[in-house]
């Protein structure tokens, strides 16, 4: 079985409605069309320390989550957009993520090399190509392997206020490249899950 963790990166704790766990769930909604079996974990909920180690000492939660990451094929990372950049716990969750260029396995590869990365991004205002860039700049420096057109977003009109949550139907452009993103993910999970990549010199 193929199998996706979303970490959501609100801003808002539970129980608060929240439009990036909102457009995680459609994409764990889609790729559940491809055999893949997923489930969020809302970051704010948990107590991550900063830092870029597994573990950053007592009470960090962190060292759970990552279990979680390190058990999924496929990691999806969520974020609203703030101030044209990802949200301040999307940021320290790549940060943790970050220990993990120097784990490797027996053949020398690194901890995270074999799993798939996807990106969602939601806001109302600009800033979700760059957000996107950046997430998958980091998560392939860290080891992921990105699909092709592997992330979904949605922002507003320019200086609109709605949020994506508060939509009465998710645009089909949207809806569209959603559906695509999660079938590219769960076709690259299956092939490198099948064909490990080299051991490394």
């Amino acid at each position: 079985m193929t199998t996706a963790l979303a970490i959501t990166c609100t801003l808002k704790p539970s129980p608060a409605p929240s439009s990036s766990d909102l457009i995680a769930q459609h994409l764990l909604d889609a790729l559940a069309q491809h055999g893949v079996d997923g489930d969020i974990i809302r970051a704010v909920d948990h107590d991550i320390r900063p830092g870029v180690e597994r573990d950053m000492g007592e009470g960090d939660a962190w060292p759970a989550i990552f279990e979680r990451v390190a058990a999924a094929d496929i990691l999806i990372l969520a974020t609203p957009t703030w101030l044209g950049h990802m949200s301040s716990v999307a940021q320290r969750v790549l940060e943790r993520l970050d220990a993990e260029v120097s784990e490797t396995d027996d053949a020398r590869r690194p901890s995270m090399l074999g799993k798939v990365a996807m990106c969602a991004v939601v806001g109302n205002e600009d800033g979700a190509h760059k957000i996107i860039a950046d997430v998958f700049g980091a998560l392939d420096d860290i080891g992921f392997t990105i699909p092709g057109q592997g992330s979904t977003y949605w922002n507003d009109e320019a200086m609109g206020g709605r949020d994506y949550k508060d939509l009465a139907s998710v645009p089909e452009a949207v809806d569209t490249t959603t559906h695509n993103a999660a079938r590219n993910a769960a076709h690259l999970a299956r092939l490198l899950a099948q064909n490990a990549y080299p051991a490394y010199e």
